[in-house]
């Protein structure tokens, strides 16, 4: 039900915008959100938003911008100014349940959420 894109490979300073689309998964307020996983590194959340509220980490504030259309039932994930630090895989995740964010957009960590395949970002 979530299948990103919008990955690849770019140099330091440049941009990439990831898009999740979330067929069947129409509501509004419904927590959605990016977390990344490096190779032998734990996962890291990204960003997440519901209708109320966004909330980046702060290794990517100012840089990445989280937004949905809600018509087209799509998340972005624009990324600015990209570090080699933010090599990784990127992950869409979204509350199995109508239900807003937690935990500061934290609650798209959950393993029990929805979660696409992932994307592969790679900054050199």
């Amino acid at each position: 039900q979530l299948v990103e894109s919008g990955g690849g490979s770019v140099q330091a300073g440049g941009t990439l915008r990831l898009s999740c689309a979330a067929s069947g998964l129409t509501d509004s307020d419904r927590c959605m959100g990016w977390f990344r996983q490096a190779p032998g590194k734990e996962r890291e959340w990204v960003a997440a938003l519901d209708e109320e509220d966004t909330w980046y980490a702060g290794s990517v504030r100012g840089r990445f911008t989280l937004s949905k259309d809600n018509a087209a039932n799509t998340l972005y994930l624009l990324m600015n100014s990209l570090k080699p630090e933010d090599t990784a895989m990127y992950f869409c995740a979204a509350h199995r349940s109508n239900t807003l964010c937690s935990g500061n957009g934290r609650s798209i960590l959950y393993r029990d959420n929805h979660r696409g395949q992932g994307t592969q970002v790679t900054v050199s």
